[in-house]
């Protein structure tokens, strides 16, 4: 059984730092790519950042230079950190998996991203 598990979300003051945690179970991660994405209220979800299982990595423009995905020493496990955070960061932040066999790079939009976690709340306020 497949099971993506966020945790690591919070309130936080503007400028500060959270940690975000993707704990993946039942599902091969030398065949995933794992994205993260945000929705905020009365917003579409959209894209953040990805990792491919050999570590190549994306990310939006929105989060560049703040924002770092990496895979735990375990490899079952991604994080966001994320830095010099804004109140526009406010969403809720989700992981998720793709199956990327035949791909060289992973994408930011929702199509192909098979498992999804249940979300994190981030909130951004002072």
């Amino acid at each position: 059984q497949w099971q993506l598990a966020e945790s690591g979300g919070g309130l936080v003051q503007p400028g500060g730092s959270l940690r975000l945690s993707c704990t993946v179970s039942g599902l091969p991660l030398d065949d995933y790519a794992i994205g993260w994405f945000r929705q905020a209220p009365g917003k579409e979800r959209e894209g953040v950042s990805c990792i491919m299982p050999k570590d190549t990595t994306n990310y939006d423009d929105s989060v560049k230079g703040r924002f770092t995905i990496s895979r735990g020493h375990a490899k079952n496990t991604v994080y966001l950190q994320m830095d010099s955070l804004k109140p526009e960061d406010t969403a809720d932040y989700y992981c998720a998996a793709d199956l990327v066999l035949w791909q060289t790079s992973c994408l930011l939009t929702m199509e192909g991203y098979e498992y999804w976690g249940q979300g994190t709340q981030v909130t951004v306020s002072s």
